[in-house]
């Protein structure tokens, strides 16, 4: 990547894009960071004791309502690549105001995309988006764009990747779509459910698991999820998608189960059955031979050791953690 621009990651206070903020920096770019909300806190920002963190700036600004903004600092920077992660991304919630899912999904996300297209400077627009746009699936299925979305959630990101592959088609919209797994890993907010179990079992509290816990679901660490983005911003085609995913599943039912056994408790005296949410999906099957084939990635991280550095990390950070709450709160 070129180093000599700086790469803009919008929605940079989510987990992947803090930890791929981080891998930037790493390897020496520099970065510019864009989110609604102040920075996230120290203990969920993978960057924060980067060594090379004078290389990277933050901007407090709203997809919403700060569009043109935003554009001024993509052509003031003479920023070429644009890595897409910022969504309303709670599904059980988006019930309760899907208004506020479709404003920020589709609204704000086409408006700053037809602003963007103006730039000359713009080479490529990465859009982290999501597997729930499938709905559930019964098998590996492969990049379509065949989509059964059950959610307000998978509504909103179905209908932004039609906007982009529409945009692209009749405009050239220099745009790559990616559909990861269950992303993970340490310096994750806790409403999610690897750290919402480590931090639960630790403080002793009970573990919510609705439907049973039988929803199929592949994780990916964070690691895996930065070597694929390098690759797809490097090589990957404009106008195409690719599915970042493992070749394993897990049922969340056997996930908590296994955390329970790392941390030697009897998981059925942590846990709480709860019904399942509306529009849930049963499982996510992503087929990633594409990225695997064509991109040469693979993937490293064992999901067990992975498991145990989000649990060290966990314990290393307990005391701050614990003041943490591990229910989403919604902002609109």
């Amino acid at each position: 990547m070129d180093d000599s621009t700086p790469v803009l990651v919008l929605g940079s206070n989510s987990c992947s894009a803090v930890s791929y903020i981080d891998h930037l920096l790493t390897q020496g770019n520099k970065v510019i960071g864009i989110s609604r909300s102040d920075e996230t806190l120290e203990v969920f920002r993978a960057y924060a004791k980067n060594e090379l963190l004078h290389n990277f700036k933050f901007y407090k600004m709203d997809l919403n309502s700060s569009a043109n903004e935003i554009i001024e600092l993509v052509i003031k920077n003479k920023v070429k690549n644009v890595i897409n992660f910022a969504a309303q991304s709670m599904v059980a919630q988006s019930w309760s105001s899907p208004e506020d899912w479709y404003r920020t999904n589709l609204v704000g996300l086409s408006q700053i995309c037809k602003l963007l297209g103006r730039a000359s400077t713009l080479e490529k627009f990465i859009h982290f988006s999501t597997p729930e746009v499938y709905g559930s699936t019964s098998g590996w299925i492969k990049e379509s764009f065949e989509f059964s979305p059950s959610t307000p959630y998978a509504i909103s990101r179905a209908a932004s990747d039609w906007h982009l592959k529409a945009y692209f088609e009749q405009a050239g919209f220099p745009v790559i779509i990616t559909r990861a797994s269950n992303v993970y890993g340490p310096h994750q907010k806790l409403y999610r459910i690897i750290p919402k179990t480590i931090i639960s079992i630790l403080k002793e509290s009970k573990i919510p698991l609705h439907g049973g816990g039988n929803s199929i679901r592949s994780f990916l660490h964070k690691d895996d999820v930065n070597s694929a983005l390098d690759l797809i911003i490097k090589n990957g085609r404009l106008g195409d998608s690719y599915h970042i995913s493992t070749q394993k599943t897990i049922t969340i039912r056997n996930l908590v189960n296994e955390i329970g056994i790392k941390l030697g408790v009897n998981i059925a005296d942590h846990i709480e059955i709860e019904s399942d949410r509306p529009g849930k999906d049963l499982a996510y099957m992503l087929d990633s031979t594409k990225i695997r084939s064509e991109l040469d990635w693979i993937d490293t991280v064992d999901f067990k050791d992975g498991i145990n550095e989000t649990i060290l990390w966990v314990k290393d950070n307990l005391k701050v953690l614990s003041n943490i709450s591990t229910e989403y709160l919604h902002k609109r």
